[in-house]
């Protein structure tokens, strides 16, 4: 059982989020909160040295999301972003990786 509310997560959501447009394919398009992340991570590929890529993310109430796929699309600050993974936690909050399409 989780210890937040449907509430809960919704502040949540509003006080740390910025509006993006969520394009799911042959549907509707809507206008959503979500908390963006677009930081680095360190990649060990079995060498002497690392590198580092991009890993853009969303984190957002699965209820703003229904029926969402890989593949789907979204808008974030003018630059078009395709779901390539969804992790629902199971506590009404879904992460979702990304993949630049620019």
């Amino acid at each position: 059982m989780p210890v937040e509310t449907a509430n809960d997560r919704a502040l949540m959501i509003a006080d740390f989020g910025e509006s993006v447009t969520f394009m799911p394919t042959g549907r509707a398009k809507s206008t959503i909160t979500a908390i963006f992340d677009n930081q680095y991570q360190s990649v060990d590929a079995g060498g002497t040295v690392s590198f580092a890529v991009v890993q853009p993310r969303l984190t957002l109430r699965t209820a703003d999301i229904p029926n969402a796929e890989e593949g789907d699309c979204f808008l974030i600050r003018n630059k078009l972003y395709v779901i390539t993974i969804l992790m629902d936690d199971g506590t009404g909050i879904t992460e979702i990786a990304l993949e630049d399409q620019e």
